[in-house]
């Protein structure tokens, strides 16, 4: 059989098998008492813990990490700064304020707070009043604050999470799942780092009352530098957190807690479980070889694919599953190829788990072929085509 005809059939036919090792089950021999959970190693994106991640769950106060997203984003554009003022308005007063008997800053009504201020509320005391004044002060209302967060969910890529106040507060339409949580939280601490020390903070005053911290994770020092917690009737205890210790940096969502006393035992469990459990190991070195992508009417019938960076996994320790990674890309590449050029996904798996996700890119140059060579390649699209 010809070359070209072979190699076309076996990358149709199959993904590309590149690499094998042994590894354990992401979760094998432990659990948490968390109805949705999703946990990553953040440097690399290896999946450490993943259940019904992609469902989709009422936000509570996980929604201010898309508040404070769509704030940081105003700052980083020049549209605000941390100086700029906004009044208390009745509205945020009665919704988040004293009245609401919920968490809040106690921003006295018509008073102007500064927009710093605002995001240690925020970050410091999960207060929902600072939530509604910066909304209000940035969009001019609530609900377009909202559409606002919304909008930005879905430029990130969050394709499920909805917004429809500022806050979290009860409403049908605010919706969040542990996936994108921690996509977000990536996001935040990749973009605006500048001002994730504010999540650290362990106390912080307005209006003459000073709170501590609502985080409770950050008193456990276990390695946890922020982010948010919630609670609503229908899906219980959640938290969104960062941690970062002994080298390793995580991202961890959890929801579906039946109480406080659960969401902090279990967030301890899976945090020293993960920190203790794993190893950073390299799969492939930056610049080498992962795959040959089969080419379409060029001089040469495959190109090399690399990743444009060392691809590293975390694993377990006790080695006991098949690791598979496989180039999936669109067949086939056509020429001209230039080098660099992005053509499809590596995907690494332990068992029926997705670790990780990275681009490759052709490594070489592949030019247009000869008419005989072309021509051949055309007979092999079109027998692809009908079968």
């Amino acid at each position: 059989m010809h070359r070209r005809l072979f190699a076309c059939l076996v990358l149709a036919l199959s993904f590309i098998t590149v690499a094998h090792a042994q590894s354990a089950a992401p979760q094998a021999g432990f659990d948490v008492k968390a109805k949705q959970v999703y946990m990553i190693e953040a440097e690399t994106g290896t999946v450490l813990f993943a259940r019904a991640q992609d469902q989709a769950v009422t936000a509570a106060s996980l929604a201010k990490l898309m508040n404070m997203a769509t704030v940081f984003k105003a700052l980083a554009g020049g549209e605000i700064t941390l100086e700029t003022q906004y009044p208390v308005t009745e509205h945020a007063w009665r919704t988040g304020g004293a009245p609401s008997r919920t968490s809040t800053m106690f921003a006295a009504l018509k008073s102007n707070v500064r927009v710093e201020d605002l995001i240690r509320g925020v970050t410091v005391q999960f207060a929902n009043d600072a939530c509604i004044i910066l909304g209000e002060g940035i969009a001019g209302s609530e609900t377009a604050f909202a559409e606002r967060m919304t909008k930005e969910a879905r430029a990130l890529g969050l394709d499920k999470s909805t917004f429809a106040n500022a806050t979290g507060l009860p409403n049908p339409e605010n919706k969040v799942t542990m996936r994108e949580m921690v996509t977000l939280a990536r996001h935040l601490q990749a973009t605006y780092p500048q001002y994730m020390r504010y999540y650290l903070e362990p106390e912080f005053e307005w209006n003459k009352i000073k709170q501590r911290n609502r985080n409770p994770l950050l008193a456990l020092n276990i390695g946890v530098t922020g982010f948010v917690t919630g609670f609503s009737e229908e899906g219980g205890y959640s938290v969104v957190a960062a941690v970062n210790r002994d080298g390793k940096h995580l991202l961890l969502a959890m929801g579906g807690m039946e109480s406080e006393k659960a969401r902090i035992e279990e967030s301890r469990r899976i945090i020293e479980w993960a920190l203790s459990s794993f190893e950073r190991r390299t799969l492939f070195k930056q610049g080498e070889t992962i795959a040959d992508a089969s080419v379409y009417g060029g001089d040469s019938s495959v190109v090399p694919l690399v990743a444009g960076e060392q691809v590293d996994v975390f694993l377990p320790k006790d080695n006991s599953q098949r690791l598979v990674a496989r180039v999936v890309y669109s067949w086939p590449v056509r020429a001209p190829v230039v080098p660099g050029q992005a053509v499809g996904t590596l995907k690494i798996w332990n068992d029926k788990q997705l670790l990780r996700e990275v681009p490759v890119k052709t490594a070489g140059a592949v030019g247009v072929g000869t008419l005989r060579s072309r021509a051949l390649d055309a007979l092999v699209e079109l027998f692809f085509f009908w079968i």
